[in-house]
């Protein structure tokens, strides 16, 4: 079976270039210009044994990379997603352009587009990498990852592909856990005094709570924001003092798909690095579909 080679962009602590190698893609590069996610990617060595940057993508040239049979893009959606309307930043970004631009000058066989269904509210972005000439479309939106995982996150996936080929959408996962499948056994639980105050609706939004007791329980989306405020999801644990607590760095991990020998650093900013990840089985899924095109497998 041929493994097609990708090159990875905006790859942050590594979520969709898991997905990818688990579903036999040859990921050759990876570029964030966070070098907390770089670092967290090369503590992880027993799945990416290729090359980690930590570079810019706005001011690295095209031609100087290396050749791949894919391009695999997941630039942020921060200011694509409905909660910028909030901040007054909804106003998308130009990220897309360096997309565009790579996809432009190399041509490759194959590329795909993760993120928030809500750059589809953006003509001139989803015009951009939707509507090239000489390739064809294959567009998922909103897809679920509470088809594989107990969370609700809906996203946009686009494959970009030099010949047709048609791509079924997946299929709710047989094997998906619960919630009380994903929660540490002895955690080290947490619940800061503004979580307490959220509780007592000292906010104007209460908590999320999250029952596992509860079988048809989900987790609403593993937002990278978690660790400033953790009071906006917790879980029902009777073992702690005020019958709450917050998810724990590995239970948000294990939210995102990501399996328990993929090491995080025990700090805040792994929080962010997670929530900031594609779903890795959603991930896995694109890459199962790439290496069927390219094994031209109907």
């Amino acid at each position: 079976m041929y493994k097609p080679t990708a090159n990875s962009y905006f790859s942050g602590c590594g979520g969709m270039d898991l997905g990818m190698t688990l579903a036999g893609v040859n990921v050759i590069q990876s570029i964030d210009n966070d070098p907390k996610a770089t670092d967290c990617m090369k503590l992880n060595p027993q799945y990416f044994d290729h090359s980690i940057l930590n570079d810019d993508i706005t001011q690295k040239t095209v031609l100087s990379q290396a050749d791949a049979d894919m391009m695999i893009f997941t630039y942020p959606c921060t200011k694509y997603s409905a909660i910028a309307d909030i901040h007054g930043c909804r106003t998308g970004d130009d990220l897309f352009l360096h997309a565009l631009r790579h996809i432009a000058l190399k041509q490759p066989e194959m590329y795909i587009v993760e993120n928030v269904p809500g750059m589809k509210k953006f003509p001139v972005v989803m015009e951009t990498i939707s509507q090239l000439p000489d390739y064809h479309y294959n567009i998922f939106c909103p897809l679920d990852a509470n088809l594989w995982v107990p969370q609700n996150r809906k996203r946009l996936i686009l494959f970009g592909t030099r010949k047709p080929f048609d791509i079924k959408a997946p299929q709710q996962a047989a094997n998906r856990p619960k919630i009380k499948d994903l929660l540490e056994v002895n955690p080290k639980y947490d619940l800061p005094p503004t979580a307490l105050t959220r509780l007592k609706g000292g906010y104007r939004d209460l908590p999320i709570i999250v029952n596992p007791n509860d079988d048809h329980a989900v987790a609403p989306t593993c937002v990278a924001h978690y660790a400033k405020d953790k009071g906006t999801r917790v879980l029902v644990d009777p073992n702690t003092p005020h019958g709450y607590r917050a998810f724990t760095i590995r239970e948000w991990a294990r939210l995102q798909g990501f399996p328990d020998d993929f090491k995080f650093p025990d700090a805040v900013a792994s929080y962010r690095l997670i929530g900031n990840a594609v779903e890795v089985n959603m991930s896995r899924w694109a890459g199962e579909q790439a290496v069927r095109y390219f094994n031209k497998r109907a």
